[in-house]
Order: C-alpha cells, then structure tokens, then sequence
C-alpha cells in the first residue's frame, strides 16, 4: 500500500561529486514515484538543495543546479550528501551546520561515496559504523585519525546504523535506494523500478564490495569480502575467529571456500597480502627494514626476514638493492604484481 505522503529526499551536492552516485539513486526514486513513464514525485520526493541556486560542478565536469536553498532540514525524511572527488573545496560552516541541523531533528543522513568524510566532519557519525569505499578507506583513517577503525566498514557496499546510512558509491546507491524505498513502499513497485534500469540482481548490504586485485570474477562473495578485509588489516592481521566473526561464516566454511577459489588458507592468503604490501613497500619507500616489518603486522625485522626470503628466495636488503630508488623515474625492478601503486599511486603511509 502506498504512504498517504510521499517519502521526502534532499540532495545536498558536494563540489566534484559523482554523477553515478547521484543518478543512480535518483533514478530509482523517480522509477518508483510514479506509474507509467511519467515521472511525477508522487509516491517520492526529491530536492537538490545548495548555499545558493549556483550550479554545482560535478567530477566530469558536468554541471546540476539545486532547486532550493539549504532551509529548514525537517522539510526532509532523508538527507543525502552526495560526495565524491577528495580534492575538492573545504565544505563550508553553512553546510556543516545544516547536516547537523539535520541530525539533530532527527532527519535520516545519507553520505554516497565520499560523502561519509564530509557527514564525519560535521560530527554526525561519532559512535556510528561508517560503510568506506576500499579505494578511500587509508584517506579516511589518515584524513580522521581518531577514528574507531573497528566501526569503519570497507567490505560492504552501504550500512544502515539507526538514522545513518553510509555507502560506497558508484552502482551500489542503486541498491542502497532500492533498500530504502522497500521500507516505505510496496517492495514489487521497487523491483520494477530497478528492471527498467537493467539491473536484476539487486544486492544486499552484505554483498561485496568491488572485485580485489587478484580475485576472480566468479570468486564467493565471502571471499571477496575476506580479501577486502585482509587487505584493510594489513599492520595487524585478523585471526580466524575475527575474520569469520565479521563474515558471520564459521571456520570451516572460510578455510573451505578459500581451498575452492584461490587454492590456499585465509591465513596463507593473508600472508601473501602482507607480503605485496612489504615488496612494494621496500621498492617504493625509504623506510626502515624494522618499519616496513611493523606495517605489515609481522613481529619484527627477522620474522619478517624469514617469511620474506622463503617466499620470494632473497632477503629484503636485497630486494631492495635490486630496485631504483623512490621517486627515479626507472619503473621498478619487481617480479610481483605491482597493484598497490595502480590503486593508491599517491600512497605512502598504510596504517
């Protein structure tokens, strides 16, 4: 049965945000509105709020002109911060004060891609679990360095915490609109919304984040999750009890499942992300033997010495020898996959 009010959304727009993020959870309010192809707001509703009706630029250069002025925050069910370029200009008082208006009225905060930095600045998502993209995941613990690391999610595609939801981004708000709206509406006026969009396999916020270097397409959602959580883990490595605990799998289901897609452990595969990281690490900074052991959760340089000779047959001293020194122009002499510097070619600090 359809709500005798439509459900109320305001599009709050960040310098340089996404237009998937944004489209694509528009798209699905404005899908499920209403019947036919006619796009009326009546079953949703929906705002692109700003400081000012002065277009807003997004990451592609495409530009979207709000609709209204920031105003009075309960006028809204749901406040959605679309983000997404990091190096965008600082979010003003105004639009920190309004989000946390917002809050306080006890409106539904919504951060897409990177909207989640600019709702944690304003304060909004202290004791909250915050659903990161893997590819921001080390800028936010570098950006919010207090920041309860155990309450930030990088594995799955959104998260529901009371009145904050956060989302990685990209396709995923497609999902996120869909769950949404399913609390509101009739969920087979949803499911049709979301097929005239060609998507037909609607994911849950258990589901996976995008595809980990190195995992195949066809690899069990589980594992894919596991690997991203390895990889967000790197100076102290999960044990087993804590990887399946935050899977909600048991012990055997994971090792058994690792065995079928990569053919080795959790543990096993777990090492070997360690290692990438140190190779890269040993090629591509200065830092210490010691350190670079610390950062990549071994107990110390001779640990680290051991594990590293057995797996790529020299020592790290030479490996490093081996190598063009940080910041040369020459690539570097590595034998490895090398995925660390495609995906954070910026990066030199792993916490």
């Amino acid at each position: 049965m359809m709500n005798e009010k439509p459900v109320r959304f305001g599009f709050l727009l960040l310098p340089h945000f996404t237009l998937t993020a944004f489209s694509g959870m528009l798209d699905v309010l404005r899908l499920a509105s209403d019947e036919g192809d006619r796009s009326r707001p009546i079953r949703c509703d929906w705002q692109i709020i700003g400081e000012s009706i002065a277009p807003i630029r997004s990451s592609s250069g495409i530009q979207v002109t709000p609709s209204a002025c920031l105003g009075d925050p309960t006028r809204f069910d749901y406040l959605v911060v679309v983000g997404g370029l990091l190096q965008r200009p600082p979010t003003s008082q105004a639009t920190l004060d309004f989000i946390r208006a917002a809050a306080v009225a006890g409106v539904t905060l919504v951060g897409l891609c990177t909207g989640a930095f600019t709702l944690m600045q304003a304060g909004v998502l202290d004791g909250y679990r915050i659903c990161i993209h893997w590819f921001h995941y080390w800028d936010f613990l570098e950006r919010f360095p207090t920041a309860d690391p155990a309450k930030i999610v990088a594995d799955r595609l959104y998260v529901f915490d009371r009145r904050r939801i956060t989302c990685s981004g990209g396709r995923a708000t497609i999902d996120l609109a869909a769950e949404i709206l399913n609390h509101h509406i009739s969920p087979c006026i949803v499911q049709k919304a979301v097929r005239i969009l060609q998507v037909d396999d609607i994911q849950r916020r258990n589901a996976a984040q995008s595809l980990p270097p190195g995992i195949q397409p066809a690899a069990h959602p589980v594992v894919r999750r596991a690997v991203l959580l390895m990889e967000q883990h790197i100076s102290r490595g999960l044990s087993l009890d804590e990887l399946t605990d935050k899977l909600g799998v048991s012990g055997r289901q994971l090792e058994r499942l690792f065995k079928e897609t990569v053919g080795q452990s959790p543990q096993g595969y777990a090492r070997g992300v360690r290692l990438r990281l140190a190779a890269w690490m040993l090629t591509n900074t200065n830092k210490t033997i010691s350190a670079i052991a610390m950062d990549c959760g071994f107990s110390g340089a001779s640990h680290f010495g051991r594990v590293f000779r057995s797996a790529f047959h020299v020592p790290p001293s030479a490996w490093r020898d081996r190598a063009p020194v940080p910041d040369t122009p020459e690539p570097a002499l590595t034998t490895v996959p090398d995925p660390v510097r495609e995906m954070f070619p910026d990066r030199r600090e792993f916490y």
